[in-house]
């Protein structure tokens, strides 16, 4: 590691209130773990949603598989956020990360439940069969980490942050397809949210300071009920008490449906390795190649965990990260007790639907401070890279491809097979131009110093 590398992680350390080892006291250990499920909350529950929607399942059955992510969400958290096992065969990172269902495995999973007639049954197995994939693929990161240079870790962790402004503003909006989409009430509350974030992140300190994310996100709650955007009705109306049920819907592990979740867990590699180098550029953390690999193990472990419980493929969302420098805590132990009330939420749907009623802008208020926050860490990596004609070359290509595919990403749509999945989301396009450029242009590294 050279110096720049150690100023940046002692500079990143400097920042934070609680380090990855700290243990806040249990009520703020608790307060700062809530800040972390209403973070994540929406991005938990929209996939069991969707999938529920596109099975055709009942109402009983789609709030089964609401408690059932949640529930899949604790334990994946708690897996990668502590770490198990020996150090060369580890299992989780152990940095504070907050896992949940991923979007990129919704277009196959569609294919499998009804193009393919697999139903539930054969989306759950082929799950498993690509969990058990990915985590084959774990042993071949670390030929893929040599090229994981500064100019690819910095434009890879910038892209995650521009790529998921669109959706904060999505959320700002009031969420895609709501008939009142763009609704100045939904962007008042939205900036309600923000500037109480805002002012409160920066002008207060200790635990004001540290819990701003959450305290402007039930501001922006409280406002919302006399407004009539919270319907408690549907909390009166959920179980007081969820159990969970082992394969549920059944599982079918049929080889042919298991081929169109290939390049999704392929994706979510690529994807996880960057999430993991954002983690530690946030954290002011070291990480070797082996904890990277650790890392995607236990997206792979997840992911086949999941599936028994009744929930999908697993993957570290980017949205928690952004809330590490946003909130100065960096805590694993306030990641392993989100992980623990996630398990209790999922074992109360009263609980969670308390949560999840949430108005989408409230969370689009915070959702644009915290992906900023990743873009700007990003930015701050490539501060340290030499602007030559091949670096700026990787750059400008990467964020060019990966921010056009995910502003426009019909334009993606059409390719056929394997690439349709590689390049479908801007993330995973980006990484992919990012990588390859790095691996096909030569470096000269005297270059910078010539012109």
């Amino acid at each position: 590691m050279n110096s720049n590398e150690s100023e940046k992680i002692l500079l990143a350390k400097s920042k934070l209130r609680y380090q990855v080892g700290d243990k806040p006291g249990v009520l703020t250990a608790i307060l700062l773990g809530f800040q972390n499920i209403l973070t994540a909350f929406s991005g938990i529950i929209a996939v069991p949603l969707i999938i529920a929607g596109i099975s055709g399942a009942s109402i009983i059955d789609t709030a089964y598989m609401v408690s059932a992510a949640l529930l899949a969400s604790g334990i994946a958290s708690i897996i990668q956020s502590q770490g198990f096992g020996p150090k060369k065969f580890r299992i989780g990172v152990g940095l504070p990360t907050v896992m949940g269902t991923d979007f990129g495995f919704v277009p196959p999973a569609n294919a499998i439940i009804n193009s393919m007639g697999g139903g539930l049954a054969g989306y759950y197995g082929a799950s498993i069969l690509g969990a058990i994939f990915e985590f084959i693929l774990s042993f071949f990161v670390k030929p893929l980490m040599k090229i994981f240079t500064p100019v690819v870790t910095g434009t890879v962790i910038s892209l995650i942050g521009m790529s998921m402004i669109p959706v904060a503003f999505d959320w700002v909006g009031g969420g895609v397809g709501n008939e009142n989409y763009g609704n100045p009430m939904f962007v008042g509350i939205a900036a309600i949210v923000f500037i109480v974030i805002l002012l409160l992140n920066r002008y207060t300190k200790g635990m004001v300071n540290t819990a701003s994310v959450m305290i402007g996100i039930v501001v922006g709650y409280i406002i919302s009920i006399p407004l009539g955007l919270v319907d408690f009705s549907q909390v009166s109306s959920a179980n007081w008490i969820q159990l969970p049920q082992i394969a549920r819907f059944g599982l079918d592990f049929n080889i042919k449906f298991v081929i169109p979740f290939l390049a999704g867990y392929i994706v979510t590699v690529i994807e996880t390795v960057g999430v993991m180098e954002t983690l530690g550029e946030v954290t002011g953390s070291e990480l070797t190649e082996d904890d990277i690999v650790a890392g995607v193990r236990a997206d792979a472990v997840s992911s086949f965990i999941g599936p028994f419980l009744g929930s999908g493929p697993a993957q570290t969302f980017s949205q928690n990260v952004g809330l590490i420098p946003l909130t100065k805590c960096a805590s694993k132990y306030v990641a392993v007790i989100t992980g623990v009330l996630l398990i209790v939420m999922s074992l109360f749907p009263k609980l969670s639907t308390i949560v999840s009623i949430m108005p989408q802008p409230v969370l689009g208020g915070a959702g644009v401070l915290m992906f900023g926050t990743v873009a700007v860490s990003g930015v701050n990596t490539l501060k340290s890279v030499p602007m030559t004609n091949r670096n700026l070359l990787v750059i400008a290509s990467s964020l060019g491809i990966g921010l056009g595919v995910t502003f426009r990403p019909d334009i993606v749509a059409q390719l056929p097979g394997i690439l349709g999945s590689l390049f479908g989301s801007g993330i995973s396009a980006g990484t992919i131009v990012a990588l390859i450029l790095s691996f096909l242009l030569k470096d000269d590294s005297n270059e910078a110093e010539n012109q």
